[in-house]
């Protein structure tokens, strides 16, 4: 079966999920609920290291955090290839 071009375009409308991941912890159940207003926890990603664009629980593109008139933007400074798509689930 070929796919033609038509067919391909109707993706191009699909709306998916994309969120940023600074960083990950592991946490007990516990420690989640002792969390209040104020605490603050430990990510396992260095303050400079690139933030990851993550799309449909695949990292898609690595950069940095921005502020674009007053709310936080992504400056993309890696995309990842198709195969590195495909080896960076979460």
């Amino acid at each position: 079966m070929t796919v033609n071009e038509s067919e391909i375009d109707k993706l191009f409308d699909v709306e998916v999920e994309a969120a940023l991941q600074f960083g990950t912890a592991e946490m007990s159940l516990r420690e989640v609920l002792a969390l209040g207003p104020g605490d603050v926890f430990e990510l396992d990603r260095h303050v400079a290291a690139p933030v990851d664009l993550v799309v449909s629980q695949r990292i898609v593109a690595r950069g940095e955090v921005v502020v674009v008139k007053g709310n936080f933007a992504l400056r993309i400074t890696e995309v990842l290839g198709p195969q590195m798509r495909l080896e960076r689930a979460l």
